[in-house]
């Protein structure tokens, strides 16, 4: 885990679960954008946790998303136009009669960005074939307030592709 001063492993791990605890009761937002419920499941979660397989992000990038995730929600509840989309084939590990396989699916990535509450932010949903859309990420761009929040560029943490953030 990233050293940070002001947090110890423990203070650490009881902010994770109580983050965990309040995504888990999200369960589903409607998005009228996508005329459908973007599920929250436990593959965003751990994709706030980790950038990609086995790669944690900074804590302080994931105690930011922990703090951004009531903004996402109104995010997709709001969101009638859809800012940016990428569509790809990407291989999906899948049951097959019991059996692990791996298969190529069509992946699609939807990025909401909007100012909740004085924060831009972009939300990431995912969807896997014909699958349900989970949610995918928040992405903290910075804040609207440089006065009252001081130099918005420490809040820049992403680069800009859509399934890495």
């Amino acid at each position: 885990m990233p050293k940070n001063e002001s947090l110890t492993q423990k203070e650490y791990l009881l902010i994770k679960a109580k983050a965990y605890r309040k995504y888990k009761q999200i369960e589903s937002v409607e998005c009228p954008y996508l005329k459908r419920e973007v599920v929250f499941n436990s593959n965003g979660f751990r994709h706030i946790i980790y950038k990609s397989k086995n790669k944690k992000r900074h804590i302080n990038t994931q105690l930011l998303r922990f703090n951004l995730l009531d903004k996402a929600v109104e995010l997709i509840a709001n969101s009638n136009t859809l800012q940016e989309y990428e569509s790809i084939k990407a291989e999906v590990s899948t049951k097959d009669h019991g059996v692990s396989v791996i298969k190529i699916k069509k992946t699609e990535y939807f990025g909401f960005i909007g100012i909740i509450n004085g924060w831009k932010i972009k939300v990431i949903v995912k969807r896997i074939g014909n699958g349900n859309p989970i949610f995918w990420s928040v992405i903290p761009n910075w804040t609207t307030n440089k006065k009252r929040d001081g130099n918005f560029k420490k809040y820049l943490n992403h680069t800009g592709n859509l399934k890495e953030d």
